[in-house]
């Protein structure tokens, strides 16, 4: 089937990049998100988010005539959904971006068109997707209704890149699409492999599902390893950095390095959802949130330890963003530290982020966003809380005469 085209809803850090993948490859692109700065930005030829090479993208998509951006969803061949899934208290999936995306494009299908939810999830929420828009459009077929003979055809096809290479790896990755009927599946496949390089394989929707969730839990159980690893070896006086690289020389460990805790949208969100669907079998994975969960705390307590060899120190905080390089701050541990320092520490804790011009609403009139160097200058205790590239490049002379707390082995690299 040729996907002449293609709605994009969710203009984000994956449904922008997508969206000027399939635009590169000469596919008519609507661009559909609620946020008017976002659209207005992206109409522009530019971009709202940080990644490399995306702005190259998005202004040639724009200019050639083939991506536009909107509110409203318009007709298409094909709709792909990417809009945040969070957690909501007592750490439940919160649906409702899905569902609102589900009722909006709703309206505008047609028969033979394709829906694809690229939004991590719950197990099960593809089918559910399929319901609501099946409420919207009683005059339409879904696979749930009329399977492979259905005139809407549903899947799942989880990104799976890593921020900031997302350019390369959404055409690189493999990816897995779970169809709600095999079908579904392969009219799934052919969109992808309008742009994919990766192989494109083929499961049933839930299993699809569960393939995302299994990949950042494994990657969660990893970490926590390494960050209890680091809270052991403070106790015991013990260089984690030198212990993992040692231990990493076996044939068969690959140790992960600890940090101030896991942050992003999907790390520390997606294990939530297998809990929440299986409370009583996931044990480990349940486990493991709780040690990534606890880290953040135990910095803080790091720090105010440290604190109390000043009377008024001025603690400088290296770093917002969940990883190096990136300006994601979606569930970031170290915006979480910031916030706690500044409660406890009030008017003296100043902040370096590069790849933010503003602070988050969580920070803002708390604490005082500063260039590095003035931090530098300033500070009495230095926590290094994300290992940005800038960071790395600093001599290490210049950390001498502080007190430094280096959760991500910056100096250790060095």
């Amino acid at each position: 089937m040729d996907f002449e085209t293609v709605s994009v809803v969710g203009l984000g850090y994956i449904g922008l990049p997508t969206a000027a993948a399939f635009a590169a490859r000469r596919k008519r692109v609507i661009g559909v998100d609620v946020s008017q700065h976002a659209v207005d930005t992206i109409n522009r030829g530019a971009i709202h988010i940080v990644e490399p090479e995306l702005d190259m993208l998005v202004h040639a998509a724009v200019t050639q005539g083939y991506l536009r951006a909107t509110i409203t969803p318009e007709p298409a061949d094909a709709f792909l959904i990417a809009v945040p899934t969070p957690f909501s208290d007592g750490y439940k999936p919160d649906l409702r971006f899905v569902e609102a995306a589900s009722q909006a494009i709703a309206p505008v299908l047609k028969k033979g068109d394709l829906v694809v939810l690229e939004s991590t999830s719950p197990v099960g929420t593809t089918e559910q997707m399929a319901a609501w828009m099946a409420q919207v459009r009683p005059d339409l077929t879904f696979p749930q209704q009329a399977g492979e003979q259905s005139d809407i055809r549903i899947a799942h096809c989880p990104e799976r890149v890593l921020p900031g290479h997302v350019i390369r790896e959404l055409v690189e990755n493999d990816r897995v699409i779970g169809g709600m009927t095999p079908r579904c599946s392969e009219l799934a496949r052919e969109l992808y492999q309008s742009f994919v390089r990766g192989d494109c394989i083929l499961t049933d929707a839930r299993t699809a599902e569960m393939c995302k969730l299994t990949e950042n839990s494994f990657r969660d159980v990893n970490i926590a390893f390494a960050n209890e690893l680091s809270i052991i070896c403070d106790k015991l006086d013990i260089n984690v950095w030198e212990l993992i690289r040692l231990a990493n020389r076996h044939p068969r460990v690959s140790i992960l390095q600890p940090g101030p805790g896991v942050g992003g949208h999907c790390i520390a969100v997606d294990p939530w959802f297998i809990v929440d669907s299986a409370p009583e079998q996931a044990r480990l994975i349940r486990t493991a949130r709780t040690v990534n969960d606890s880290k953040p705390g135990y910095v803080i307590d790091r720090v105010e330890r440290a604190a109390r060899r000043f009377k008024d120190p001025v603690i400088a905080c290296l770093g917002l963003a969940f990883k190096a390089n990136i300006d994601d701050l979606r569930e970031s541990p170290a915006v979480e530290i910031a916030d706690e320092l500044a409660e406890r520490f009030a008017g003296q804790v100043v902040v370096v982020e590069p790849n933010v011009r503003t602070l988050p609403a969580a920070l803002d009139g708390k604490v005082r966003l500063c260039e590095l160097n003035e931090a530098l200058l300033e500070a009495d205790i230095i926590v290094i809380l994300v290992d940005h590239a800038q960071f790395r490049r600093v001599d290490p002379v210049r950390f001498q005469a502080k007190v430094v707390i280096d959760t991500r082995g910056v100096l250790a690299h060095a």
